[in-house]
């Protein structure tokens, strides 16, 4: 279990698979100069903590697992694509959010063919 502490004022237990994953798409989201939002689960009588990650926050990743976990590309893709989403990426206590897929929606005002 792994540790992500955000600004020096709140700390997050993360999964080290997890959080290495996190690792790349935050440096690669900084790298590009891009923002995003992080909803974290959170145990003390919160729901869920949302956080904006950005260059100007200080962000510290702690590992305590014994060895690197190995990193799965196309994780890091699908978390890459959520982070670029309008909802930003949510992380839940099994990992991350899975993906919700929309029913097509019909025209307004138009009749279904």
């Amino acid at each position: 279990m792994g540790r992500l502490i955000y600004r020096d004022r709140a700390s997050f237990d993360i999964d080290d698979r997890i959080l290495a994953h996190l690792r790349i798409v935050v440096m690669n989201k900084l790298r590009r100069n891009e923002g995003f939002m992080l909803q974290l689960p959170v145990n003390e009588g919160v729901r869920q903590a949302s956080l904006w990650i950005h260059a100007s926050n200080a962000l510290v990743m702690q590992f305590y697992g014994g060895r690197e976990p190995a990193i799965d590309r196309a994780l890091v893709d699908q978390m890459m694509h959520d982070a670029s989403g309008a909802d930003g990426l949510t992380l839940t206590a099994a990992g991350i959010a899975p993906v919700t897929t929309t029913p097509p929606r019909q025209p307004v005002g138009g009749r279904s063919a």
